[in-house]
């Protein structure tokens, strides 16, 4: 018995899908948003780190923790597919398990910046989707960072610096969002991940399908 339409269908290669965005945008949000309407269809990366575990942190959850030896193992054997050196420590992507959900038509989604979002184009660009979020004004983005009550003013004043060098990278990114509302932001992230998912080259189905019309299947 030949496999139903809809099965077929369920037969795609994942995405690898980057939300850039200034301190304050709202690409965290939009993250939580996106993994909570689909917990079956789309993971979170898990990054390796040579740092230690925090309190309450667990080991294939939060990171994978490494030895400075294993990472530095793992970029000669290029099994990170992007990384880079934070303070003192260092944090990358393993190749290995991205890779696995690529292949099990799972999507998965990066938390990292326009560097990260970089060195995946030059590891990965076929399976890459790259989104960066706006803000409607830098003023509205001053006004989020101070409504989180999280930062001193200070820090707030770095973030706001630091925004202007991050938002330079915008050309960079396939598609823009302007967060001026959550709803319509979210409603334009769906847009673009359906559309991607539905690009012939990630419909692996669709060469046998095609071929058993033309056989008179």
């Amino acid at each position: 018995m030949k496999p139903q339409l809809e099965e077929l269908k369920c037969q795609r290669r994942g995405l690898m899908i980057v939300l850039s965005s200034p301190s304050g945008a709202g690409k965290t949000t939009l993250t939580r948003k996106l993994l909570e309407e689909n917990p079956a269809d789309i993971i979170l990366s898990i990054s390796a780190t040579t740092r230690h575990p925090r309190p309450g942190e667990i080991e294939g959850i939060d990171y994978y923790f490494v030895s400075k030896t294993d990472f530095s193992r793992m970029i000669e054997t290029d099994d990170l597919l992007e990384h880079a050196r934070v303070f003192d420590h260092f944090y990358g992507t393993p190749r290995g398990p991205v890779e696995a959900a690529l292949e099990g038509a799972k999507d998965v989604i990066f938390d990292v910046d326009w560097q990260g979002a970089q060195q995946l184009a030059q590891a990965a660009a076929d399976d890459l989707v790259k989104i960066f979020v706006l803000p409607p004004s830098m003023v509205d983005l001053e006004n989020r960072l101070k409504a989180r009550a999280q930062d001193s003013a200070e820090t707030i004043a770095r973030r706001m610096a630091k925004s202007e060098a991050e938002i330079s990278h915008w050309a960079e990114y396939d598609y823009v969002i302007v967060n001026a509302d959550l709803d319509a932001a979210m409603n334009e992230l769906r847009v673009i991940i359906m559309s991607e998912r539905m690009k012939r080259k990630r419909q692996l189905w669709l060469g046998p399908f095609v071929r058993s019309l033309t056989q008179g299947g």
